[in-house]
């Protein structure tokens, strides 16, 4: 009897928590890099994406990440010497006994299915897409119900917070109450920069950090802010306005945004 051919079967492998906190294998393929190259250029070019990506990427898991997974530290113009904190060591560590356990279990499935067409059309269809460039998981510290809308106080690290302003119809279909963990996303083009770091303004939010990246295009300008704690701000801004600030890189600034430019995601 001939041997019964294996499926083509394949998985990608991503971890959720209880609250609903993921990490995917493209993330973690980074970390691993990062571990044994100790450079940023090397390891966006061992797993074939930019060195803007790769820090694209970082940004993203660091501000969505309770600690930070991967540290910054001077070693020249390219990155150099950045590394895994002891947090993000132990999660790729953990990441990479569990990736070994799934590649087996795919294996095994895939030799008794002949297609999962159905439950990939699925999963394509409802996985979320978003264009906003800043993407934040905190802990809602505060809900003030008012006449029309909702004020919720979200903490995104030890130092910082942001409010946001929703309608209270979609406080009550989203049910949000303290402690609950949300994600708040803001468009980087609602982001104002600023200088004066003690300027008034009638924008609740006020984040203060160091600018860590400037790269110009042939119009506007994208800004990547420090706000402290592992966690950054991408804002984006004309040329004109960069010039105006005279806006280089180890600024101190402050990032400006309404509350009403927050848009909140239940976890």
């Amino acid at each position: 009897m001939p041997r019964k051919k294996a499926s083509t079967l394949k998985a990608n492998l991503f971890l959720l928590d209880a609250d609903q906190q993921s990490f995917s294998n493209s993330q973690f393929e980074l970390l691993a890099a990062i571990e044994e190259c100790g450079s940023i250029t090397a390891s966006a070019k061992r797993v074939g994406i930019s060195y803007k990506t790769a820090w694209d990427r970082i940004d993203a898991m660091n501000n969505l990440s309770d600690k930070p997974l991967v540290s910054r530290s001077k070693g020249g113009a390219k990155g150099g010497g950045t590394k895994l904190t002891d947090f993000g060591r132990e999660i790729l560590l953990g990441f990479m006994k569990l990736e070994n356990e799934h590649a087996a279990y795919v294996d095994r499935l895939g030799t008794s299915l002949h297609s999962m067409s159905d439950l990939a059309k699925f999963l394509r269809g409802n996985t979320l897409r978003t264009s906003a460039r800043n993407q934040f998981r905190g802990l809602i510290e505060e809900v003030v119900h008012g006449t029309v809308n909702t004020e919720v106080v979200l903490k995104i690290s030890d130092s910082a917070s942001i409010v946001a302003h929703i309608t209270n119809d979609s406080s009550q279909k989203m049910k949000f109450k303290k402690g609950n963990y949300v994600i708040a996303l803001i468009k980087s083009s609602w982001i104002i920069l600023s200088k004066d770091l003690g300027v008034a303004t009638s924008a609740r939010n006020k984040l203060i950090g160091k600018v860590i990246s400037i790269i110009k295009g042939k119009v506007n300008s994208e800004v990547i802010i420090d706000v402290g704690d592992g966690k950054t701000l991408c804002s984006i801004i004309t040329n004109q306005s960069a010039d105006t600030l005279r806006m280089k890189k180890g600024d101190k600034a402050c990032a400006l945004f309404k509350a009403s430019s927050v848009i909140l995601m239940a976890d």
